[in-house]
């Protein structure tokens, strides 16, 4: 399916949140995460279900400053 990554098309084939997160190489690292322009918690990303032409935004912290 055809999403838009951090404003980037993208195909991919995970439909539930974690495992996309899995699929695009982010698996265990500490990301922010928002579908849709809507901020989506750690604890309820096994739930988000992807579709196609969804727009996610996905954040890894910097230090710094």
């Amino acid at each position: 399916m055809r999403i838009t990554l951090n404003g980037e098309p993208r195909d991919v084939t995970a439909a539930r949140l974690t495992d996309l997160l899995d699929e695009l190489g982010f698996g265990d690292a500490r990301v922010a995460t928002a579908v849709n322009e809507q901020f989506v918690a750690v604890a309820d990303r096994a739930g988000v279900i992807v579709a196609e032409d969804d727009r996610l935004e996905i954040v890894a912290p910097m230090q710094g400053g």
